[in-house]
Order: C-alpha cells, then sequence, then structure tokens
C-alpha cells in the first residue's frame, strides 16, 4: 500500500522528489561540515596537548632507540627551547640557575689530566660576551637534575651522564644586576647532536681546561671548572693506587 502511494507521488509530482532529493543533499552537507570542525577542534587541542605545554611554551618530544647489543644510542630530539619565567624558581630574592661543565676524557693515561680533559663552551647570545658553560633558570615543574639536563641539551645540544654537584654560587647578573644563586654539575658526554633548539644562536667548541679559563666570562664558572679538574685528579689517583 505505502509503496503504491510513493509512486503514485512520484509519478504525479516530479518537483517533490526534486525538492527533497536537494533537502537530503544540503542536509547531508551541513552534518559533513559539522563533523569537519569537531575533528579540526579535536585535532588541535590534542595536537597541543602532545607537543606544547602552554603554560612554559615549550615541547620537548625525546625518544631513544637503544641497541643491547653494542648499546649504541640513536637519539631523535625535536624541541624548543623554554621561554617566559612563570615557572622560575627564586631562593631569598635570587634567581636559581642551573648548569653543567660538559666534559670528556681524550688520549691515554700517560697524559696529564688537565691535558687530556676537553669541556664544551658555547657562545653567549649576546654577541661580544664571549664564550660560558651552558646554563638557564631552574623551574618549579622539575627537579634540579632534570633542569640541569634540558638547559644543556637546549643550548649545547650534548647528553651524558649528569654527576655529583659541583657546588653553589651567589653572583650578579651582568646583564641587570639582579642576584642570582647557581649550581653547576660535570656532565660527562656520551653524545651529541647535529641539531638543537638553539643552534642558530650559538656556537659551540670543545677546548683544553687553559683556553677555557681564558674564553669563559663568568668567575663563577671557571671556580666550577678548577672544582672539577680537582675532583678528576682525585679520581683518578685513587684508581691509579695499588691496593695493599
Amino acid at each position: 500500500m505505502w509503496t503504491h502511494f510513493i509512486l503514485t507521488i512520484v509519478l504525479l509530482n516530479p518537483s517533490f522528489v526534486v525538492f527533497n532529493f536537494f533537502c537530503f543533499l544540503s542536509s547531508s552537507i551541513y552534518i559533513i561540515y559539522i563533523i569537519y570542525n569537531i575533528s579540526r577542534i579535536l585535532l588541535t587541542h590534542y595536537s597541543d596537548l602532545l607537543f606544547s605545554n602552554s603554560i612554559s611554551n615549550y615541547y620537548y618530544y625525546y625518544y631513544n632507540f637503544v641497541t643491547r647489543d653494542n648499546m649504541e644510542i640513536k637519539n631523535m630530539v625535536t624541541m624548543v627551547a623554554r621561554s617566559g619565567r612563570q615557572l622560575q624558581r627564586y631562593n631569598k630574592g635570587h634567581r636559581q640557575v642551573v648548569g653543567c661543565i660538559p666534559y670528556r676524557i681524550k688520549g691515554n693515561k700517560e697524559q696529564n689530566l688537565e691535558d687530556a680533559l676537553e669541556v664544551l663552551v658555547i657562545s653567549a647570545q649576546r654577541k661580544g660576551k664571549g664564550m660560558l658553560f651552558p646554563k638557564g633558570g631552574w623551574e618549579s615543574d622539575e627537579s634540579i637534575n632534570e633542569a640541569a639536563l634540558r638547559e644543556t641539551m637546549e643550548e649545547a645540544g650534548v647528553f651524558g651522564t649528569l654527576e655529583c654537584l659541583l657546588g653553589t654560587w651567589h653572583f650578579k647578573s651582568k646583564t641587570n644586576g639582579s642576584l642570582r644563586e647557581g649550581y653547576m654539575f660535570p656532565l660527562l658526554v656520551k653524545g651529541q647532536l647535529d641539531f638543537w633548539p638553539e643552534k642558530d644562536i650559538r656556537q659551540r667548541v670543545w677546548v683544553s681546561v687553559p683556553m677555557a679559563k681564558e674564553v669563559c666570562q663568568q668567575p663563577w664558572m671557571k671556580e666550577a671548572l678548577d672544582l672539577l679538574v680537582k675532583r678528576l685528579e682525585s679520581t683518578t689517583t685513587m684508581n691509579d693506587e695499588e691496593p695493599i
């Protein structure tokens, strides 16, 4: 009965069919448009969650491939350096900064340690301000070790084993005279990246200890370097001693 009724309407009034067809088509297009916009909003939000931190304006995506046979580590790093001071730590008015002295041992055991030791220095952001070790602000959403590793990766593009803290220093910023509380760690470098966040604004170079003392413009960093050399010399002496 209903089939006969519908066929009668179609045959007697074809314009009715055309009208309903266009209504259906318009509704379908509108539904597709709504689905598209919802998908775009969700994808944009999801992308922000994955690749950005809206509070500190950075993203850090780090992936390691580890080959168990030879423990070779191949790193893929895509990251943008943190910016802003929203999460900056302070201690009694001193802005807390954390840095590393990246180092490696070259040569053989017969060499003097200071001759075999090389450290990595980077250029300051402001031209003509010499070289220094990587360092930056310690923020409230990370540990001091995490801050040291992050700053070294962002500014120098190296990674490795973070060793025990060398010390704490209080000094004034040469830029604006503000008070700083600086912490410095040694970093035994295991590898360095060809691309890193501040590659376009900094240079990095491996130098000897005497050369580092000559080019570094930060007295407290030179003191930290002296402490590192003494620590490594002490460790080398202990390892070279024959058991009784």
